[in-house]
């Protein structure tokens, strides 16, 4: 008997409002609740209400032989808390027929994995909690945001005790494999992967009301009979797709609703495949093979990496100013900056700032508020202005709070320079403190930088960047360095750092690197180079800080 997981992703940001240039400094409230609100309510109409109770329906009629599976993101559920609790509800009544599970994600739908290990760490806790919290059970199923996957994700969410994990099947890193089995990380084995049939699923969520397509209209007897056309001996079918596609992306008057409710008696009546969860899969199905994975992929566009939200100059200044406050966030206690450093972490919201021309665009552009990924990233990096400057006020609060130990603030006073306070400044009758003078100042400063980067971003020449990330790196000390020393320096790397770093790098240096690898370690490198074209900057960029850290440490 074969297995047909159906898996359905629910997820709503936090959007944005209009937040302006002179807003930075005096207005902090960043989300456009009413935006939000009639969003989230249009979608409860039209989808997770009446999708919910279909899905009941459905399992009061076949019982325990139809399983369905969720992820629902924090910020989702935290929306539909506020603005439609009956959701939650009827979610909450899938969960007591044992026929649904419920699986872990990132609290704040967000890029952490990408970001920061010990954010995405908590990020994923905090959700673990709350869907056991809400559901009665803690999730065994690591679902990370957009499916995004490498093999170091893979290896951290096993660390974290999951047992299995749902990705995209690639074309790129399946090859001519099949995605219809079980496979398992390469680090670890001990984690499982489900891989998304992509065909079988892409022809539900974005092509089932196109009429231009061949196999318009699609039914339950059709999809039956794909199902039954899959070779006999590949074990299960992932379908992984929105919630939403079912009666907000495609209206009720295609069909969509007849479509899902006919599924399970075609299915179980006319093929020999029965409907299972994730738990379920990884209790009786054993891996075929590593899946090997060197960069991360996701479920987007036909690529399936991460362009769609780390691809150009603008979601990579966004992503790395926002995740350079990681670490004073982690020194903060305010609920109120927690709240919003979760938020603006949302992977939307770098979305927004995409120019990639989409296969499937006007599916992407359906809760997009932006009319140009300028407007958006401007807008961001205006709310991450204001929030940048919040940070460091908080921080001086929480010192001010816990101040240092008498002996280090001895010490410190006896040092510090003696400093009489200035008279009060008048300007037009009016008596301006100076240290209200410097907080304007402050606020004018971040304003400039935002500007600034803004300005600098949207303008600067896409053809430069490989260059310009390479620039850090001192080329003559790479080839000064003896070969003992270079070998020193790959030792100490994994081989997808070493390849990663190479790209745009000078003929002499590539040829330099790769004399001093081993026979094996050459041939992983040409490999790697062969999937490198599809790398994001950020990986090229990271591996390169981590290449000139290990140069400069033996030059000293």
């Amino acid at each position: 008997m074969r297995s047909i997981c159906l898996y359905f992703q629910v997820h709503q940001p936090f959007r944005l409002r209009t937040y302006r240039f002179f807003n930075i400094g005096a207005e902090h409230n960043y989300f456009d609740d009413f935006q939000n609100r009639q969003i989230i309510k249009r979608v409860a109409d039209k989808c997770y209400l009446p999708a919910n109770k279909m899905m009941l329906d459905l399992i009061k009629e076949y019982g325990s032989a139809f399983k369905v599976t969720f992820s629902i993101s924090g910020t989702a559920i935290e929306q539909l808390q506020q603005h439609a609790p009956e959701v939650i509800q009827g979610f909450q009544k899938l969960a007591r027929t044992g026929c649904v599970e419920f699986l872990a994600e990132t609290y704040a739908h967000s890029l952490a994995s990408q970001g920061n290990s010990e954010e995405f760490i908590d990020q994923v806790k905090q959700h673990s909690d709350t869907i056991e919290q809400l559901f009665g059970k803690r999730p065994k199923t690591f679902r990370n945001t957009e499916l995004i996957y490498s093999d170091a994700i893979g290896e951290m969410v096993a660390d974290m005790g999951f047992n299995t994990m749902i990705t995209e099947g690639a074309k790129h890193i399946l090859g001519w494999k099949s995605p219809n089995y079980m496979y398992c990380n390469s680090r670890n084995p001990k984690l499982k992967l489900l891989l998304r049939n992509n065909r079988l699923s892409d022809d539900i969520a974005f092509r089932f009301s196109t009429v231009e397509w061949p196999e318009w209209p699609l039914t339950a007897e059709k999809f039956t009979g794909w199902l039954n056309a899959i070779e006999s001996r590949e074990e299960v079918v992932n379908v992984f797709i929105d919630y939403e596609t079912i009666g907000e992306r495609q209206w009720k008057e295609t069909g969509i609703f007849d479509f899902f409710k006919a599924l399970p008696k075609s299915v179980m009546s006319n093929s020999d495949f029965r409907f299972a969860t994730p738990s379920e899969l990884t209790d009786v199905l054993q891996p075929v093979a590593q899946m090997h994975v060197p960069f991360p992929i996701s479920w987007a566009d036909e690529e399936r990496d991460l362009t769609s939200w780390l691809g150009n100059e603008l979601q990579d200044e966004a992503f790395s100013k926002l995740y350079s406050l990681n670490d004073k966030i982690r020194k903060i206690s305010d609920p109120s900056i927690l709240k919003d450093w979760n938020y603006l972490q949302t992977s939307d919201h770098f979305y927004y700032m995409c120019t990639k021309w989409f296969s499937h665009g006007t599916v992407y552009k359906y809760f997009n508020p932006y009319p140009s990924p300028y407007e958006a990233f401007i807008n961001y990096m205006n709310v991450l202005s204001d929030f940048m400057i919040r940070v460091d006020n908080a921080l001086l609060m929480e010192a001010a709070i816990a101040p240092a130990p008498k002996a280090v603030r001895k010490k410190a006073a006896e040092k510090a320079p003696k400093t009489v306070r200035t008279k009060p400044k008048t300007t037009t009758g009016t008596l301006v403190e100076e240290e209200h003078v410097v907080k304007s100042s402050k606020i004018l400063s971040a304003k400039k930088v935002a500007e600034k980067s803004a300005k600098a971003t949207v303008k600067a020449p896409k053809e430069k960047a490989t260059e310009k990330l390479f620039s850090s790196l001192n080329v003559e000390d790479i080839i000064t360095l003896s070969d003992a020393k270079v070998k020193k320096i790959i030792k100490s790397m994994e081989i997808e750092t070493v390849s990663a770093a190479m790209k745009g790098a000078k003929k002499e240096v590539r040829e330099k690197v790769e004399k001093n690898l081993g026979k094996r370690a050459l041939k992983t490198y040409h490999e790697l180079l062969k999937q490198i074209k599809t790398i994001h900057e950020s990986e090229i960029k990271k591996s390169r800080k981590l290449f000139e850290k290990q140069i400069k440490a033996l030059i000293k």
